[in-house]
């Protein structure tokens, strides 16, 4: 199990909507996927499930199909995690060849923030609780992933940097940071970076005082894997000049604000090695997609992609398989096989 967290501390910059296009895009190449909704505001989870269904899963009283309800023991003091249900997604009349499952999202989940924040100091006096209330997360998903065989966990979370992104976060072996090319999005990563590193040596620090060995525990390896530049406009395959100036400040500001490295003059973004794509703003794509209940890439013509939508989408595919490509290779899973 290899278990990528898409991280951004500014909201609106398409991390969700690259969460669900990339969790499809591994399904589509064989791998087994768990997408994790950790997001109170569960956008990824509307994603993926039609009204009905969501319905269904949020009745009202208790929530046992969600994360929510998974993590609602340890709410009420009256025991662990439960196992979490587990959704599979599929789309009618497409095989795909590997499984796609969620974990799916819940609004209740907020009330989970002032539980977290009041545990993560108590891990420091060795409480066995508090260890098991902030691995809560990483404990459900390593579950599920084992019940589902799964390649890859690909966890979305909200865009903040509060307790329950923490905790999400610590869970994660991998950092994927999405942003768009303007001025939130490099004021979030210079607070994103050492946020990252903050809570990477604090948990080091915690997990020497872990008092149950039998406790399964994530390592929080957080690693930053790269950036991904998201929603600019493009003309002939270039972003327009009004994205460019944003775009080229964008790798200095990941090294000295991620990495915490100098680099006098740094690579323009398209030969930045830390780059992991640039993805244009796909517009009328988006909307039809989400009327189809399905990824951009995977649009016909009977859902209205003629014309000049036939060679977004293609483009669209291979953009987003050049990016499952890039993250896979960087993870390594195929020599891990």
């Amino acid at each position: 199990m290899k278990t990528v967290v898409f991280f951004n501390c500014t909201s609106g910059v398409g991390k969700t909507s690259l969460v669900y296009h990339l969790a499809w895009m591994f399904a589509e190449k064989g791998h087994n996927i768990l997408a994790a909704d950790l997001d109170p505001q569960s956008n990824l989870s509307s994603m993926f499930l039609v009204e009905e269904r969501l319905k269904e899963l949020w009745p009202k009283g208790e929530h046992e199909q969600t994360i929510y309800g998974a993590i609602s023991p340890l709410l009420k003091g009256i025991g662990d995690i439960e196992e979490s249900h587990i959704e599979n997604i599929f789309m009618d009349k497409v095989i795909l060849p590997g499984n796609l499952d969620l974990i799916v999202g819940d609004f209740s989940l907020s009330n989970y923030e002032n539980e977290l924040s009041e545990q993560w100091p108590k891990c420091l006096d060795r409480r066995e609780n508090s260890f098991r209330v902030i691995s809560a997360f990483y404990r459900i998903i390593e579950r599920a992933a084992l019940a589902r065989n799964s390649d890859y966990v690909l966890i979305d979370v909200g865009p903040n940097l509060g307790a329950i992104n923490r905790s999400a976060i610590i869970a994660a072996d991998y950092v994927v940071i999405p942003l768009s090319p303007d001025l939130y999005s490099l004021q979030g990563i210079r607070n994103l970076g050492p946020t990252l590193r903050n809570w990477r040596e604090h948990w080091k620090e915690r997990l020497q005082k872990n008092p149950e060995s039998s406790l399964s525990l994530p390592a929080g390896g957080m690693r930053p894997l790269g950036y991904v530049i998201l929603q600019h406009a493009a003309r002939q395959d270039r972003p327009v000049k009004a994205y460019e100036k944003w775009i080229d400040r964008i790798p200095g500001e990941y090294r000295s604000s991620v990495l915490n490295e100098a680099e006098e003059n740094p690579p323009q973004a398209a030969d930045d090695p830390h780059c992991l794509s640039l993805i244009k703003h796909y517009r009328s794509l988006m909307p039809m997609a989400m009327e189809a209940r399905k990824p951009m890439f995977k649009l016909k013509p009977a859902d209205g992609a003629i014309g000049a939508h036939v060679n977004a989408v293609r483009q669209c595919y291979e953009d987003f398989e050049h990016l499952a490509e890039e993250i896979e290779k960087r993870i390594g899973l195929k020599s891990d096989a």
